[in-house]
């Protein structure tokens, strides 16, 4: 009996989470939390913190929580960073940190085309505290903390033009570990699904002062069905926006922001959800924030590829 139960408690989480990996609806801004190769394609060193809070009235609903930074090196062929992030979704918490490197090659005067792979370790934890069992006899599940460390690994390729558009794709979570809450578990059907993401942009230019950019991030996990974002922000003077988007299968994004003296960017986005949920809750909100840190300069002039 405890066999089956804990292989069907099992199922529940992974169902819940069949695509581990949180969205944000702020993609466009947050770009290198969704690909490794992204690091070091700006001339500086950026700090993005991004915050989401997702079906505000449900108990339990998801939150997440992501810090990066990236740059490139001297030699501005070579970007480093690194992000950590946690994400919360009622008794479970998905945690985890990783360092990532790219190489930046020039394929013309204007266009650059980007590897890079990231890894870390990833913790899934299940509070027991907070799971009432039918039966409170059952030790199938302890009260207390259940914990699975493991390392993963990811990967992507960026190519771009900075100033008019870019074209990625990524798979961060490669390596499909099994998830193991219990040692006599060895055939445990629960792993870390692949996930695959493709993202594109483009910036046109509006007079001397506009520009309107389109961008969408398609992201598939099997078996969820394929998600994609479709957006369109307004820029002003690369200082203001306000932008809107729509999410398949879940929600309509309204968004803002603001870059103040070059260095520090703020962003909130809003989805209304246009799924049954939207009977229970009032929404979702985003909160984005950035630093700028200085520009590296570069002793060297780089090599033609």
């Amino acid at each position: 009996m405890k066999r089956i139960l804990s292989f069907l408690f099992l199922l529940v989480v992974a169902a819940a989470t069949a695509q581990q990996l949180p969205h944000f609806s702020q993609y466009m801004l947050n770009d290198y939390a969704e690909n490794p190769a992204i690091g070091g394609t700006n001339p500086y060193f950026e700090a993005n913190s991004i915050n989401r809070y997702q079906w505000i009235g449900i108990t339990d609903a998801p939150r997440t929580y992501q810090l990066s930074v990236d740059g490139p090196l001297k030699n501005d062929h070579f970007g480093v960073g690194g992000q950590v992030f946690t994400d919360v979704v009622g008794p479970t918490r998905r945690t985890g940190c990783y360092l990532s490197y790219a190489y930046h090659l020039n394929v013309t005067k204007d266009i650059k085309l980007s590897f890079g792979l990231q890894g870390g370790v990833l913790q899934y934890t299940v509070d027991g505290s907070k799971i009432q069992l039918a039966d409170m006899s059952d030790n199938v599940l302890s009260s207390g903390l259940q914990n699975v460390v493991m390392p993963e690994f990811g990967a992507g390729i960026y190519l771009y033009d900075k100033k008019k558009w870019y074209v990625g794709f990524s798979v961060p979570e490669m390596l499909e570990n099994k998830l193991k809450f219990f040692d006599y578990m060895n055939n445990t059907a629960s792993i870390i699904t692949r996930h695959y993401t493709f993202m594109a942009g483009y910036t046109f230019p509006i007079g001397n002062v506009f520009a309107l950019q389109p961008t969408t991030i398609v992201r598939y996990a099997d078996p969820v069905p394929v998600q994609f974002d479709l957006g369109l922000r307004l820029i002003y003077r690369d200082k203001m926006w306000i932008g809107v988007a729509y999410r398949n299968l879940d929600a309509i994004v309204s968004m803002v922001g603001y870059t103040y003296r070059e260095n520090l960017t703020f962003g909130y986005a809003y989805d209304y959800s246009i799924t049954n949920i939207q009977n229970y809750s009032s929404g979702s909100h985003e909160i984005f924030l950035s630093i700028r840190f200085a520009a590296m300069s570069s002793k060297s002039t780089p090599a033609s590829n």
